[in-house]
């Protein structure tokens, strides 16, 4: 699974990276993300809320996300 890592960016730099990998990846391919800002993360729930796109995600340290999106 690749990974993105976005931590210190704010949005809409992590939607954009997001974006440019889900064009390169097949259906039912997942890419993680990996964040420090529980506004970038929110943002990118919503976004992808009314799409295809399915996002899990778990806080693994405090104030750290990892966002699992996966093109379905």
């Amino acid at each position: 699974m690749k990974e993105i890592d976005c931590l210190g960016e704010m949005c809409p730099i992590p939607i954009i990276k997001i974006k440019q990998a889900l064009k390169k990846m097949c259906i039912h391919e997942s890419v993680k993300v990996i964040t420090d800002h529980s506004c970038v993360l929110q943002s990118i729930v919503d976004h992808f809320q009314q799409t295809t796109i399915s996002t899990e995600y778990e806080e693994v340290m405090n104030g750290i996300w990892e966002i699992v999106i996966t093109k379905n």
